[in-house]
C-alpha cells in the first residue's frame, strides 16, 4: 500500500456509523424480532384453537428456516453487488407480505372459513415467503456495520446492532395482547406488523443512503474511492480499495463458505449455541401452557411475561455488560455458553412460573453474550472485503439452527416435557469444552487499526 493511500484513507473514511444510520438498522431488524417473537408467542394458542397438532407448528418455523439457510448467502452476495440498502429493502418487503399472508390465513382458520389442514398448508407457504426473503436484511445490515466499524469497535457495534434482537423480543410479545382484538382476535398482531412493515421500508428508504455500486461513476479515484461516492464500504484497517467497488459493481464479490477454516470453527459455535436455543425456546410456550394447568388463551400473557425476562437478560448483556466490560469475542462464548447451560437447566428444574420466568432470563442472558461473541469473532478473522460473505453465512447459520431443532425439541418435549432443556444443557456444556481446546474460539484476536 502507498503511503499517499495510508494518509487519504483515514481523513475520508469514518471509524463508526453516523447515529442516524445505525438507528434505522437497528429499528428494521428489531421489528423482525418483534413481529415473528409475537407470532412465536401466539401460534401455540392458535394451534391449540384450530386444533393444529404441536409437532406441525414446529414444521413451519423449520421450513421457512431452511429456505432462510440457504437464501441468506445469496442476498449477502448481492448485497455487496447491489448494495446493503436495496438488500435490506427486499428483506422488510418479504417480512410485510408474509405477515400480511399470514393473518389472513389465520384469520380464515379461526373463524372456521378453513380446515385445519388447509389452514396449515397457507400458512406454511406464506411463511416461506419470510424464509426466502425476509432473509435479505439481517446480513445486509450486518455487512453495513462491519463496513463502516474499525476492528477494535467492531464487537462492540454488532452487539448493538444483536441488541435490536433482544429489545425486539420484548416489543413482541408486550404488544401482541394488545392487538388481539375484536374480530380479528389471535390474528390481529400479524396485521399489525404487517403495517408496521410498510412504515419501516419507508424509513430505509428515506434515511439511508443509495450505496449500490452500480449507481457510482465510473471514474475512480486515485486514492481508490469513487469521486463523490458516499463513505458506504471503509476498510478502516486499511484493505478496501477501488477495486473491491469495481469487482462489486462488476458482480465479482468475495465467496465465502461457513466451511471456510479461518471461520468454521465460529460456525460450529453458532450452530450448536442457536440450535440448544432454539429447541428450548420453540417448546417454552407449550410448557408454560401444560406446566400452570391453564387454558392456552389464559396463559398467552403468561407466555409472554417469560420472554420479556429473558429479552430483558439479553438487553443487559448487550447495552450494559458488553460495553461496560469492552468484553472480547472469546470472552463473550466462553460466558455465554456456561451461563445459558445454568439457565437452562435451571428450567428444567423450575418448580413453578417464578422458577422458569428466572431460569429463562438466565438462559437469555449466556446467549445474549453468545451471539455477539460469535458473530464478531468470524467477523473479525476474515478481511473487510469479505464481510458481505461473512455476514452472510452467519445468517444462514443462524437460520439453520430452526431447520430441525424446533421439531427436535417439540419432539423431545412429547416425551417429557424437561428432556429438552436436560438434552440443551448437556449440549451447551460440551460446547463450552469445545470453545477452551480450540484455539480460534480461545484467541484473543489482534487489532490492526
Amino acid at each position: 500500500m502507498s503511503s499517499a493511500r495510508q494518509t487519504s484513507l483515514p481523513t475520508s473514511l469514518p471509524a463508526s456509523l453516523p447515529a442516524g444510520e445505525f438507528a434505522v438498522l437497528f429499528v428494521v431488524l428489531l421489528t423482525v424480532a418483534a413481529g415473528n417473537t409475537a407470532l412465536q408467542t401466539v401460534l401455540p394458542a392458535i394451534a391449540r384453537v384450530i386444533h393444529i397438532p404441536d409437532l406441525l407448528v414446529a414444521i413451519i418455523f423449520s421450513f421457512s428456516a431452511l429456505l432462510w439457510t440457504f437464501t441468506a448467502p445469496y442476498w449477502a452476495r448481492q448485497s455487496d453487488i447491489r448494495g446493503r440498502r436495496r438488500l435490506m429493502e427486499v428483506g422488510v418487503a418479504g417480512f410485510g407480505v408474509s405477515m400480511l399472508g399470514c393473518g389472513i390465513v389465520i384469520y380464515a382458520g379461526l373463524r372456521g372459513l378453513l380446515i385445519p389442514f388447509a389452514t396449515f398448508a397457507l400458512f406454511a407457504g406464506l411463511r416461506s415467503l419470510f424464509g426466502i426473503f425476509g432473509s435479505a436484511s439481517n446480513p445486509a445490515a450486518q455487512a453495513y456495520v462491519a463496513a463502516r466499524t474499525s476492528e477494535a469497535n467492531r464487537t462492540n457495534a454488532l452487539a448493538s446492532l444483536s441488541s435490536a434482537f433482544g429489545l425486539g423480543t420484548i416489543v413482541g410479545p408486550a404488544v401482541a395482547p394488545l392487538f388481539i382484538i375484536g374480530a380479528l382476535g389471535l390474528s390481529g398482531p400479524l396485521f399489525a406488523f404487517a403495517l408496521v412493515a410498510v412504515v419501516i421500508l419507508f424509513a430505509v428508504r428515506r434515511f439511508l443512503p443509495d450505496d449500490d455500486p452500480t449507481h457510482l461513476p465510473r471514474a475512480v479515484a486515485s486514492d481508490g474511492l469513487a469521486h463523490g461516492a458516499p463513505a458506504s464500504e471503509p476498510n478502516v484497517s486499511g484493505g478496501a480499495t477501488g477495486g473491491s467497488l469495481q469487482a462489486a459493481a462488476a458482480g465479482r464479490t468475495p465467496r465465502l463458505s461457513w466451511r471456510d477454516p479461518r471461520i468454521l470453527p465460529f460456525m460450529v459455535y453458532g450452530f450448536i449455541s442457536g440450535s440448544a436455543q432454539a429447541a428450548t425456546g420453540q417448546a417454552l410456550g407449550f410448557l408454560v401452557i401444560d406446566r400452570l394447568h391453564i387454558g392456552a388463551a389464559a396463559a398467552q400473557q403468561n407466555i409472554a411475561i417469560v420472554f420479556m425476562a429473558g429479552a430483558g437478560a439479553t438487553l443487559l448483556a448487550q447495552w450494559g455488560l458488553i460495553p461496560m466490560f469492552r468484553m472480547t469475542p472469546p470472552t463473550l462464548m466462553r460466558w455465554g455458553t456456561a451461563i445459558a447451560a445454568a439457565g437452562t437447566l435451571g428450567i428444567a428444574l423450575a418448580p413453578n412460573f417464578h422458577g422458569i420466568v428466572v431460569a429463562y432470563g438466565l438462559a437469555a442472558l449466556g446467549y445474549g453474550f453468545a451471539r455477539p461473541g460469535f458473530t464478531a469473532g468470524a467477523s473479525l478473522a476474515v478481511g473487510q472485503d469479505e464481510q458481505g460473505g461473512v455476514a452472510g453465512a452467519v445468517t444462514s447459520i443462524n437460520g439453520s439452527c430452526f431447520v430441525l431443532a424446533p421439531a427436535i425439541g417439540i419432539g423431545l418435549y412429547e416425551l417429557s416435557p424437561s428432556l429438552p432443556y436436560f438434552t440443551a444443557a448437556a449440549v451447551l456444556v460440551a460446547l463450552f469444552v469445545y470453545g477452551l481446546a480450540n484455539r480460534a474460539l480461545r484467541t484473543e484476536p489482534v487489532h490492526h487499526d
